[in-house]
């Protein structure tokens, strides 16, 4: 194919539709990864897999939940309750597996608990959010026994400022009437730099190309389905506001500062059953007029000095407070209440690079309060308190290389349900080559320990937001996970490719299956917490070659897959993700950049009990970015989602057959930096 062909086929790429939100820049596998390790290692020498999502793809990323902005990466899928609650799946894994931290640590609110339970950290706050795949645990304990996801802010920051500089963002979308603004800034004076960030953001009830319940659905109970007919998903609209402030005092040795955030959202909550009966009498209860009222203060401390002290260089220190409440709006009356109050706090010690051999010792500790009050106060007030002790070790040789690291933590859970103490004991070891320039193979192996969540030990009571009435068992003993990686990492002028193949066995897998009975007061089936043993497997890979370089300008095409298979002894585990698998073509030309993507998500047939199968769907999404002055900080953009107005619906969410994810929709933006 000829340039001149190239050019115009970007070029109608371009005009005619907008890209994906992880698409502004190939993976480069030369980025620092903060959360990995607390020394430097980039993406192309970690023996995990990696994404980071930059500030620059967060403007154009979907408006939303942590969930659905990342459900677009590799392996990772969205718990989807609505555009007000979303949280990731890595690897099929959510709920407690999956750790979200802020700024390295704990969130402090009940987003783990429930799938209708929002983080209360909103994406557009984050300069940069980190994904790492698997296990994770050494350095943040067992809760990151199948990811991490990290949302990174600057509002305490690391490096001087002269004088002002701050970004702003404004969009609106179609889909759902919505209207967002951003604004960061922050002021340097001497060694002290000052900070202000905000968040503010409205939507409605979002549009759909069907019938918000699914074929499955009502042909299961007996109904018939209206058919491929535009609706409109009632109860999930959405307003949310989040700011915050810090000060730091940086010097040429580190740093050291605070901050505060405060946020609070109300959105809808869909498909939320609360009557009694609700089951039986149709489904005429299924939309009981349910909203979520959140709102948690939150305060940071954190710092890093630069020092000699024994075998270590560096002191790197991080704490924080947060007091959280949500309230569970039945028809505007509030109802059941959730508090959770606590801190957290950790200590690293960093040595220096001696000839390849990098390594750091740590120490983390944390306390929550968790109470609930009313109807579905399901998990009565628990206690959690948790320490740990960590070593991370690496020695690269530049041609091959080794690492590894040994974790001990305790968790005490102290409830009226009941005491239970655990002391897990988490360990890893992997090994790297790098057999020519822009290759890297690794293989690593990991032993982790998981303590029981509160929910897992002491639920009772019913869960509408998952449609069954929970039992834990106090008397569950640890998760533990031997997994095993491979990574391959590959980087040219031209071509870039990231593969990675897992698998995990797990001892004393947690899981909540069906008793095949019903709770005779809500008229919900019974579910139980227990332990089997379970294996997954799967990979996720993503390529990219540059097709075409000239004078500035520049098309590439990109693809990803991603695969994931859970089996258990009592049988295949509740939403496991069917694969999926994208190809996106990219062109930049200077001042403009244009990106068209298909993304293919396959059926899944392999169900658990009370699980129905999901059809799979193709969306097509496109965008556009200007930047139409010599200031490059000023860009304009333009994001068209499901263009082609499919329906599509997320296997993972337990509304998958009464939500699907919106219809088409074009957002349009300005943004600024300076």
């Amino acid at each position: 194919m000829s340039r001149a062909a190239l050019f115009a086929c970007a070029a109608v790429t371009a005009l005619t539709a907008a890209g994906g939100a992880h698409a502004a820049a190939p993976k480069d596998l030369d980025e620092v990864v903060v959360t990995a390790a607390p020394y430097p290692v980039s993406i192309g020498s970690a023996t995990t897999s990696v994404n980071i999502v930059k500030r620059e793809e967060l403007d154009t990323a979907p408006v939303g939940g942590l969930g659905d902005v990342l459900s677009g990466l590799p392996g990772v899928r969205s718990t989807f309750f609505g555009p007000g609650a979303s949280r990731p799946v890595i690897r099929g894994l959510a709920g407690p597996r999956v750790l979200v931290l802020s700024n390295g640590l704990g969130q402090v609110d009940a987003s783990a608990l429930s799938p209708d339970h929002a983080v209360a950290t909103d994406p557009q706050e984050a300069e940069r959010i980190e994904v790492l795949r698997g296990p994770s645990a050494l350095a943040y304990g067992g809760s990151a026994i199948g990811g991490i996801v990290n949302v990174i802010d600057d509002r305490i920051p690391r490096d001087p400022v002269d004088g002002l500089e701050g970004r702003v963002m404004a969009s609106g979308s179609t889909v759902d009437e919505g209207r967002m603004a951003t604004a960061s800034l922050k002021a340097g004076a001497g060694p002290f730099v000052v900070t202000l960030d905000g968040v503010r953001r409205e939507t409605e009830n979002y549009d759909v190309p069907t019938h918000p319940e699914s074929r499955r659905l009502m042909e299961a109970d007996g109904e018939e389905w209206p058919g491929p007919v535009d609706s409109v998903v009632e109860n999930t609209s959405t307003e949310l506001s989040s700011y915050g402030a810090g000060v730091a005092y940086v010097k040429d040795r580190g740093y050291l500062g605070l901050s505060v955030k405060r946020t609070e959202t109300t959105y809808g909550v869909p498909g939320h059953a609360h009557e009694a009966g609700a089951e039986e009498e149709g489904h005429e209860g299924e939309e009981a007029g349910v909203a979520i009222e959140l709102e948690q203060t939150r305060y940071d401390l954190r710092g890093e000095y630069d020092m000699a002290l024994g075998p270590f260089e560096k002191l790197r220190f991080a704490g924080g407070y947060a007091d959280y409440t949500h309230v569970e709006l039945e028809d505007g009356a509030p109802a059941t209440r959730f508090f959770s109050e606590g801190w957290e706090g950790r200590l690293e010690l960093v040595q220096p690079d001696r000839d390849g051999w990098q390594g750091a010792v740590g120490f983390q500790a944390l306390s929550r309060d968790f109470d609930a009050v009313g109807e579905e106060a399901l998990v009565p007030a628990t206690t959690t308190k948790e320490w740990g002790a960590f070593v991370l070790q690496r020695y690269d040789r530049d041609g091959w290389g080794v690492e590894g690291g040994l974790r001990v933590d305790n968790r005490s859970l102290d409830s009226v349900a009941g005491e239970r103490d655990f002391t897990n004991v988490s360990a890893s070891l992997g090994a790297f080559v790098r057999p020519a320039d822009a290759w890297f193979f690794s293989l690593s192996g990991s032993r982790t320990s998981r303590a029981p969540a509160q929910e897992e030990l002491f639920a009772s009571g019913p869960h509408p937001a998952t449609r069954g009435f929970e039992v834990g068992d106090p008397d569950l003993d640890q998760e533990v996970s031997w997994s095993l990686d491979a990574t391959a990492h590959y980087g040219s002028d031209r071509w870039t490719a990231d593969v990675h193949l897992f698998g995990v066995r797990y001892e004393g897998f947690i899981d909540l299956r069906p008793t095949g009975e019903a709770d005779p007061d809500s008229g919900l089936p019974v579910f139980r917490y227990v332990q089997t043993d379970a294996t997954f497997h799967g990979f996720e890979t993503e390529v990219s070659y540059r097709l075409w370089a000239d004078a500035g300008r520049s098309f590439r095409l990109e693809g990803m897959a991603d695969y994931v298979r859970g089996d258990t002894d009592l049988g295949a585990p509740a939403r496991i993700p069917p694969w999926s698998a994208a190809l996106r073509g990219v062109f930049e030309g200077g001042w403009w950049t244009g990106q068209l993507e298909a993304r293919r998500v396959g059926e899944q047939e392999r169900v658990a009990e009370f699980e129905l199968p999901t059809d799979g769907s193709t969306m097509l999404n496109a965008s556009l970015t200007v930047r139409p002055l010599k200031d490059e900080g000023l860009k304009l953009f333009l994001d068209a989602r499901n263009l082609t107005d499919t329906e599509a619906r997320e296997h993972a969410s337990f509304l998958k057959d009464l939500a699907p994810l919106p219809g088409r929709n074009v957002r349009v933006g300005v943004a600024y930096s300076f």
